[in-house]
């Protein structure tokens, strides 16, 4: 569903004129757990554990500005960036699995990971 805003600051921002916003965003958020899974052999089934943690990717594409494409770039290269998670209401630190951009179009997207311990 287009149409999200999406928040983004760097590590070190403390007000909220640190806050980059990218209005009319597509996000898409992918969560899992990690598993141990032993292998029975001679027995039935296997084994899975639970570790209690989970990884959660955010993919977020759109349009931005290139002033704004240089402000993030920025948070790329000097750390970890937050974001707002819109859909819990809440802020997370994440980092940059990747970060693509096309001039031609202004388009965008970004993978970004929270890890959870």
């Amino acid at each position: 569903m287009a149409g999200m805003d999406f928040f983004i600051r760097p590590a070190s921002g403390t007000t909220s004129a640190d806050w980059v916003r990218i209005p009319n965003c597509d996000m898409k958020v992918r969560l899992t757990r990690r598993l141990t899974r032993t292998i029975i052999r001679g027995e039935e089934g296997d084994d899975l554990h639970d570790e209690g943690s989970e990884s959660t990717a955010y993919t977020v594409t759109g349009e931005l500005s290139i002033d704004d494409y240089k402000r993030i770039l920025t948070m790329f290269r000097s750390g970890q960036p937050f974001i707002h998670d819109p859909f819990e209401e809440r802020d997370v630190k994440v980092i940059f699995a990747s970060m693509e951009y096309e001039s031609s179009n202004k388009m965008f997207t970004f993978e970004l990971l929270e890890d959870i311990v």
